[in-house]
């Protein structure tokens, strides 16, 4: 088959951008041909709230030149536009509820006119996709036939090394974004420990409060973009991984931290529930509660043998999140398609 995908970003740690490299690794790896379309090969204007906007309209345009398809399978809302506009069978891809984010994000008045598009946006596509039981539910009660693909992970491509920077470690891997939970993070940061480090991996739109608090807290390491193999073995050497998203779908990010059995404490938002069982493989709190994020991490620093417990019973869990698994679903999509 010849695929072409459309999406914001393929590089960086986000996790759209891993879904869109492991999946087409996986492709590639079973003979298909893959083209990807993004902001890195595709012009943009690279100014908050113009970035995905002028993608769209870019990639529309490229799309013209791009003929002989099979599939054309575009990820989030914002590649839907040019998705259209492409030859051959189409595939959207949600990796979660796009409206929530933009009025999360953007206020309620954006979020309104991101609904209409929205709409619009499904109704192109010949099958769609959603990587979490929260984003199918949703996007059914509007009326689509929604297929549960989960995002994954290539576990045993991941590195083996651990890097450990301080005797206690916890590490956050993400977005510098509000939803993200990162001001969250920060407020939880001014209430930790001295002795416990908390390293800070990634960049965003926040991220000059983020070098606000590590002037004031010495424990509070920010090291910005932090290339995949080394955030890999920062995640392998953490007592633990915090993600306190206000908005989640499936986290590439907290399924590599199962892959590498370093425990979780995550916001009991959209997809962290369904991976995430609390008390049994990690730890899960309610979101915009800096508190109770301190007070998991201090439950898995008291008590080791339970940490290691909890390890153990999420890198059992990840093994359906792994790429063998879940390219498998996709193909099964693009061949019903083109028969």
């Amino acid at each position: 088959m010849q695929i072409l995908i459309i999406s914001p970003t393929q590089t960086g740690i986000g996790g759209i951008a891993q879904h869109v490299q492991g999946l087409t690794k996986f492709l590639k790896n079973n003979g298909h041909k893959v083209d990807v379309m993004s902001s890195e090969n595709t012009f943009t204007i690279p100014i908050k709230g113009l970035k995905n906007p002028s993608f769209m309209v870019s990639a529309f345009l490229k799309t013209k030149f791009k003929k002989g398809n099979d599939i054309v399978h575009a990820h989030n809302l914002p590649s839907a536009l040019p998705m259209k506009n492409a030859s051959g069978k189409k595939v959207l891809t949600l990796h979660g509820i796009y409206s929530e984010q933009v009025d999360l994000l953007h206020g309620a008045t954006t979020g309104k006119l991101s609904s209409s598009y929205e709409m619009d946006a499904l109704g192109w596509a010949d099958a769609i996709t959603a990587i979490s039981k929260e984003a199918q539910a949703h996007y059914t009660k509007l009326g689509f036939k929604v297929h549960l693909v989960p995002n994954a992970i290539d576990i045993s491509s991941l590195p083996k090394k651990e890097e450990r920077l301080y005797e206690k470690q916890v590490i956050f891997a993400g977005r510098l974004s509000k939803e993200k939970g990162i001001l969250d993070l920060m407020e939880m940061s001014l209430k930790l420990s001295p002795e416990i480090h908390l390293l800070i991996l990634g960049s965003g739109p926040e991220e000059d409060k983020v070098k606000e608090v590590t002037k004031i807290r010495p424990n509070v390491h920010f090291l910005g973009y932090v290339p995949k193999e080394r955030t890999i073995s920062l995640i392998r050497g953490s007592d633990a991984l915090v993600q306190p998203s206000l908005v989640e779908g499936i986290s590439s990010t907290l399924l590599e931290a199962m892959a590498c059995k370093t425990p979780v404490v995550a916001s009991g938002v959209g997809g962290n529930k369904e991976l995430l069982e609390n008390e049994k493989s990690g730890i899960v709190v309610e979101p915009n509660m800096p508190e109770k994020v301190l007070d998991g991490i201090m439950e898995l620093l008291s008590n080791k043998e339970k940490a290691v417990k909890m390890g153990e019973e999420a890198f059992r869990q990840v093994q359906k999140y792994d790429w063998p698994e879940v390219g498998k679903l996709y193909l099964n999509i693009y061949e019903s398609l083109l028969h």
